[in-house]
């Protein structure tokens, strides 16, 4: 069965609202401040979301433009992308967030949710690129959301971030460059507000379980697994989650132990 592409951009024109909302009233001295992402500001995570959402449109309206324009950029380009930028102010940076996303949402409106787009490395589908911007836009939000001493409600979107985390697990190992574990796990999440959320073979051995909200951190490396209520059951269970990661490029950062916020776990 094919995925609701308009359930997805409905979803991900969600999320923005809530990240415009911490961003809307946000005073023009406070967006240099620097967040838990090494070397990044509150101006660098919203004008990468702003380049990306425009690349990612990009990819699916001129493939061939948007290959070659990768194929100029080096080695941890995310980070000279945030230097190009600085110098913009934050109304500016605001505005061209707002620009991007609403072109994002509009280019891929309608599209076939199958139809492959390139990308930074491997390719995906549309489906995946909407679930990858709104991982994205929730990941860099609550980094802001940190940096101001916010704590945003767990939504049922989170299931969209949650599921690109256990689908990355093969994807995780192979970018640490150690040999795919044959034995599956199972990922069991409590929801907010209710209900259970499920991945893997009831029965397997290797276990991931706790709330949604906490393994959404740990995929996205927002928190370290000490600071979060996750037990973790079996020996590739426990190798895949410290390194496990729902976004693409070169292994994260990660954070360090003691850097969870209040109201940070379900």
């Amino acid at each position: 069965m094919a995925a609701d592409l308009a359930g997805l951009l409905g979803d991900l024109a969600a999320e923005t609202v809530v990240l415009d909302g911490l961003l809307a009233g946000l005073g023009a001295a406070r967006w240099p401040t620097p967040t838990p992402s090494p070397g990044w500001s509150v101006h660098d995570q919203v004008t990468h979301l702003a380049y990306f959402d425009e690349t990612a449109a990009l990819a699916a309206a001129d493939p061939g433009r948007f290959r070659a324009e990768a194929a100029t950029l080096g080695a941890g380009f995310p980070d000279e992308i945030a230097r190009r930028y600085r110098a913009m102010p934050p109304a500016g940076a605001l505005g061209w967030f707002r620009t991007a996303r609403a072109g994002y949402l509009a280019t891929f409106r309608g599209l076939d949710p199958r139809q492959r787009l390139p990308w930074y490395g491997p390719g995906m589908s549309a489906a995946s690129s909407v679930t990858a911007r709104l991982m994205e836009t929730w990941a860099h939000g609550q980094d802001v959301a940190d940096t101001l001493g916010v704590t945003r409600p767990p939504s049922a979107r989170l299931r969209h971030v949650a599921h690109l985390g256990v689908s990355t697990f093969r994807f995780t190992f192979l970018l640490n460059a150690r040999a795919v574990p044959d034995a599956p796990v199972r990922v069991e999440l409590t929801a907010p507000g209710d209900g259970r959320w499920a991945w893997g073979p009831a029965d397997a051995a290797n276990r991931v379980t706790g709330p949604a909200l906490d393994f959404c951190l740990a995929v996205t490396q927002r928190r370290h697994l000490d600071d979060l209520a996750l037990e973790i059951t079996g020996p590739v269970a426990a190798a895949w989650m410290p390194i496990a990661q729902a976004f693409a490029g070169p292994p994260g950062h990660g954070r360090k132990p003691g850097m969870a916020v209040p109201g940070g776990t379900q």
